[in-house]
């Protein structure tokens, strides 16, 4: 669609002088349009929605991307981000031509400035779909939307109301730690086309909020009301109204209104879903209708990612559906299941696969999975679930997210790290660090080494060990360690090049490969780089933290006791958990224990700047030089950013963090066939501790393939 505006008469230009002409500022108000004493730039009509430009209503099918509130080194409630960077972000953002902006809460006045004066000079404007956040800690206390006079309610109100102010540029917020505060003078009124109210609902909330109270299932007000609905709804539903009311009575102003889902609450039956509190509670918009005075009217909004629920692997209807190109295609089996039983617009306001190395769940159809995706498939499947979208008469998608974000955590990594610490250094084992479009990369302007086989990065660099006319050589930054052995005589194909490492005193492996490896300092890890396929890094079974965690704590897993002793010369394989034990309800069957080897290490290019590139690259050989980079995680280091690592787990009977002074690295080839005893000396490795990271910007291939897309669905 276009979004050039034109501009009327001498009254509705500003005109500003700058250095080389003359600059034409799009005048406020342009587009709105007004009946019976309202104004409102969005309205829906049947299953379309629509927004008022160039004096008319056009159909649109929503593309943009979801904003979150933080940046390397800070925590989100700190609402680090400058004007400088949203004005640079929203710049990015348009020249992928993407046409909306999603937040999910109030953000502070940088962020509405930014907004405006970027629309006032840009060619098209963005648009934003407003969230309203509730406190997860008042749900978690209360569990009920109208416990302690409706306390929830009304913050939620509240909050939402000071919304209305914000985007009107008439609001003062008082400074108030881990929220938004001060002078908000921008108007982008005309620039928000929608509100999305809420977080995805605990089912627990829902339920508990509908069983205490069966007497307010019904609500009637001056835009909203409802219909069969339950108490919950009715809770929506009161909040959506005085919303409305309270921006119609204050500025004449209405807009559309959608409240935020997902597939956990959807109202659907998903029979084989194997966890009753995925499919426990129903939140569904249909029960909320319009007024007749409300104009703008109601969408309905969800976020669907294909790897979950589990219902997205079993539910048997969608394991057999099959999509045009004759794939089975759950995703879309799913969409169509879900826009059939709406009347309203249908907006997806999340989907997304994060590229990161980490992986927590997988779709067993599409290999559509939540985590080891490359950057660019990211991008390809991006564009794939877009299409199933579009194609199954959706208003719009909204990509889950705009920036990498580091603070982040993942059900399966969160054991592993310091929770106070995550901000501070990038964990690519956690995939929900990775959904960005947009990466963070350590280094002020570059990182400090690209993984590409190309040794120029290490052209300052001193051998930290050498061996028989070989060398080795190791730094590190907030994502990696980075290894370069330099060699002589290796043959890649055939002979194993390895790399032991020391990182916790008083225990690890002294000697590996059933006797064959002597080592210098006990070992706790075990690189080992033998040909594309075969490589992978090993933990000394006592230091398996993945092992400790599921068999000895949580006896999921067959235990082993040898693995409970020091120096048994055992290495193992480094897992990830994807599911514990499930049995599925509707077709009586038990899907074992689930996991995967993270350790095993990815040959490629790692340079972003290479036609070849693959962000999953862990090593690359040429020319006798093996460059290998590994994710902190992978050495069982809670937070590099303070040198802590994890603690001596059998010990402690827990996983708890020390921290070090140094780490010890050596390493040496075993030829082919030979079976002579290879014996390595290491040599000791520090690095200096940070409070506040480096990183760069980048822009990932994903950005530009959707960059590509984009463009088609708004021609």
């Amino acid at each position: 669609m276009t979004k050039n505006r034109k501009l009327f008469g001498i009254t509705s230009i500003v005109i500003a002088l700058a250095v080389g002409g003359i600059l034409f500022l799009r005048s406020p108000a342009n587009d709105i349009y007004e009946e019976n004493g309202l104004k409102y730039i969005s309205k829906v009509e049947g299953k379309d929605f629509l927004i008022y430009e160039d004096g008319k209503w056009q159909k649109n099918f929503l593309t943009g991307v979801n904003m979150g509130s933080a940046k390397p080194g800070y925590f989100p409630g700190e609402l680090a981000i400058t004007k400088e960077e949203y004005m640079r972000w929203f710049q990015y953002i348009s020249d992928m031509n993407a046409e909306v902006i999603r937040v999910y809460t109030t953000l502070k006045p940088e962020f509405y400035d930014a907004l405006y004066d970027f629309n006032r000079k840009a060619e098209k404007p963005l648009y934003l779909m407003q969230g309203v956040w509730v406190k997860e800690e008042d749900i978690a206390a209360l569990n009920d939307a109208y416990a302690n006079n409706d306390q929830i309610m009304n913050e939620f109100m509240k909050d939402a109301m000071n919304l209305v102010d914000i985007i009107h540029g008439n609001a003062t917020l008082p400074a108030k730690p881990g929220f938004a505060s001060g002078e908000y003078k921008s108007d982008v009124s005309e620039y928000v086309i929608g509100w999305i109210l809420g977080i995805e609902w605990d089912p627990e909330f829902v339920d508990s909020t509908n069983q205490e109270n069966p007497g307010r299932s019904d609500y009637s007000g001056r835009f909203l009301a409802t219909e069969g609905a339950s108490p919950f709804e009715a809770f929506l539903c009161e909040v959506g109204d005085n919303v409305l009311e309270y921006e119609a009575s204050s500025y004449k102003m209405t807009r559309a209104l959608s409240f935020t889902n997902w597939l956990t609450t959807d109202m659907l039956d998903h029979p084989n879903e194997p966890y009753e509190m995925e499919d426990f509670s129903v939140v569904n918009m249909e029960h909320i209708k319009p007024q007749k005075e409300y104009k703008s009217g109601l969408f309905a909004s969800y976020h669907i990612y294909p790897y979950y629920p589990d219902f997205m692997n079993y539910q048997v209807d969608y394991g057999s559906y099959r999509d045009e190109e004759g794939n089975i295609n759950t995703y879309e089996a799913y969409l169509k299941d879900l826009i059939a039983r709406h009347t309203m617009p249908v907006l997806v306001a999340e989907f997304g696969v994060p590229a990161s190395r980490g992986k927590a769940h997988e779709n067993r159809f599409s290999g559509y999975n939540q985590g080891f995706i490359d950057e660019k498939q990211q991008g390809e499947i991006l564009a794939d679930l877009l299409q199933d979208i579009s194609a199954e008469g959706y208003c719009g998608a909204i990509v889950f997210s705009w920036q990498d974000e580091w603070f982040k955590r993942t059900w399966n990594t969160v054991d592993f790290d310091v929770a106070d610490r995550r901000p501070f250094w990038s964990n690519p084992q956690t995939n929900e660090q990775e959904f960005g479009l947009m990466a963070f990369d350590p280094g002020e302007k570059e990182s400090i080494c690209y993984v590409d086989g190309d040794v120029v990065d290490w052209s300052g660099d001193s051998p930290l060990y050498t061996w028989d006319g070989n060398s080795l050589y190791v730094k590190s930054d907030e994502k990696y360690l980075y290894i370069l052995a330099k060699t002589k005589d290796y043959d890649f194909t055939r002979d194993t090049l390895y790399i032991p490492v020391d990182t916790i005193q008083g225990q690890g492996n002294a000697q590996a490969e059933g006797g064959q490896i002597a080592l210098d300092s006990p070992a706790d890890f075990l690189i080992q780089i033998s040909g594309k396929e075969d490589s992978r890094i090993l933990v000394d079974a006592y230091y398996d933290s993945f092992y400790y965690l599921y068999a000895e704590k949580l006896k999921m897993l067959e235990k082993h006791p040898e693995y409970s002793q020091k120096n048994s010369g055992i290495f193992n394989g480094i897992n990830l958990c994807l599911s514990s034990e499930i049995h599925l309800p509707q077709t009586n069957e038990t899907i074992p224990f689930s996991k995967y080897e993270t350790g095993i290490l990815r040959f490629g290019d790692a340079n972003p700047g290479h036609e070849g590139y693959n962000s999953l690259t862990d090593f690359s050989v040429k020319d006798g030089n093996v460059e290998i980079r590994i994710a902190w995680q992978l050495l069982n280091v809670m937070d590099p950013s303070t040198k802590q690592i994890i603690s001596d787990l059998y010990k402690n009977q827990s996983i708890e963090a020390e921290t070090i002074k140094e780490i010890r690295l050596g390493a040496g080839i075993q030829k082919a066939q030979s079976s002579d005893l290879l014996s390595i000396g290491m040599k000791p490795y520090s690095w200096e501790s940070w409070e506040m990271p480096t990183y760069h910007e980048r822009l990932k291939p994903s950005y530009y393939i959707l960059k590509d897309v984009f463009e088609e669905y708004n021609d």
